[in-house]
C-alpha cells in the first residue's frame, strides 16, 4: 500500500473538469485507489465519490492505493492535484 498526503493546488479544487480528469487517470491503473479528506474516504475511480468531498483548493488530501501499479498511480494523481491551474 502507498499512501501520500497533498494539498490539492488546483485553482477550482477537484470539481467538475479536474475530477472527471483524476477519475480518468485513476481508472488507468489496475490498483484500488482511494481519497481520504477528514474521516471521508472515497474510492477515486468514482465521479460521484470524488465529487461527494467537495475539495476545494488549500485542502489537503491523501490518496490511497494498493495493488500491483500502486506506486505509479500514487504518483500521477499527486502530480494532477499538485497542478496550479
Amino acid at each position: 500500500m502507498v499512501e501520500r498526503s497533498v494539498i490539492v493546488r488546483l485553482e477550482t479544487g477537484l470539481h467538475a473538469r479536474p475530477a472527471a480528469r483524476f477519475v480518468q487517470e485513476a481508472n488507468q491503473y489496475h490498483s484500488d485507489i482511494y481519497i481520504v479528506k477528514g474521516n471521508k474516504k472515497v474510492n477515486a475511480k468514482s465521479i460521484m465519490g470524488v465529487m461527494s468531498l467537495a475539495v476545494a483548493k488549500g485542502t489537503e488530501i491523501t490518496i490511497i492505493a494498493e495493488g500491483t501499479d500502486e506506486q505509479k498511480a500514487v504518483e500521477a494523481l499527486v502530480e494532477i492535484v499538485s497542478q496550479t491551474n
